[in-house]
């Protein structure tokens, strides 16, 4: 069994009741969610969320009915860790154990089905504690960015001897793109937080793990997705 599980908070401040907003002709979770349904890997879904509307309207889908959100993971700097692992230990007492449980971020509805598959083909290739979706970063700490010294001088943030001159000769930097996300269930009832075991990347073209936090980020979300229905991205 395969948990698939997206949470959705009601409060955003960045864009306002952003997940349950419409984008694009249905509510920006819906985007994530409907990837979940329609998965024939994805045996059970969950959706996480203190919103008794956006709550209602996931069960109706066919999410499982696990009850609304504790107060104590709703608020704004409640650890996503503890919201995963309500969810499963909610999803389990219904479905029964689970191998592997899937997050989708709903901010990030620009994902395809085909990233889904790629997650859990790498994380049953590999058998890592964790497969987190990541994209090339724009800015390399190696080579490109920069940080002040104590007096104010700047200075390349990772420096290695002899400087690097040229980014294809620079170490790889990924992005954490919080878009798509796979767990052995054991490790996320066991750690403490991502990085406490053995966490591979799964690279995503960076245009699919955009990531809905401000206005201008609906706008561009929402003219990408608008080229993709209409078939011209």
């Amino acid at each position: 069994m395969i948990i698939g599980h997206i949470g959705a908070r009601k409060g955003s401040k960045g864009v306002v009741g952003k997940n349950f907003r419409d984008m694009c002709g249905k509510p920006l979770i819906d985007w994530s969610l409907d990837q979940l349904l329609e998965s024939g890997r994805v045996g059970a879904v969950v959706v996480s969320t203190d919103s008794e509307e956006m709550y209602d309207h996931a069960v109706a889908k066919g999410a499982l009915d696990i009850g609304l959100r504790p107060a104590h993971l709703a608020t704004d700097d409640a650890p996503k860790w503890g919201v995963w692992q309500h969810a499963l230990d909610a999803a389990e007492a219904i479905v029964g154990a689970s191998r592997a449980f899937v997050d989708l971020d709903c901010t990030s509805p620009l994902r395809l089905a085909e990233d889904i598959d790629g997650a859990l083909d790498l994380f049953e290739k590999e058998a890592p504690d964790m497969v987190m979706s990541c994209c090339h970063a724009g800015k390399n700490p190696y080579f490109n960015m920069v940080e002040p010294d104590p007096t104010g001088a700047l200075r390349v943030s990772k420096p290695l001897p002899g400087g690097v001159w040229a980014r294809q000769n620079a170490p790889v930097v990924y992005e954490h793109a919080a878009s798509t996300y796979v767990l052995d269930p054991a490790y996320l009832r066991s750690a403490q937080t991502i990085y406490d075991g053995r966490v591979i990347p799964f690279v995503m073209p960076a245009e699919r793990c955009m990531d809905v936090d401000d206005p201008l980020d609906w706008k561009i979300v929402e003219f990408l997705m608008k080229d993709r229905i209409n078939g011209t991205a």
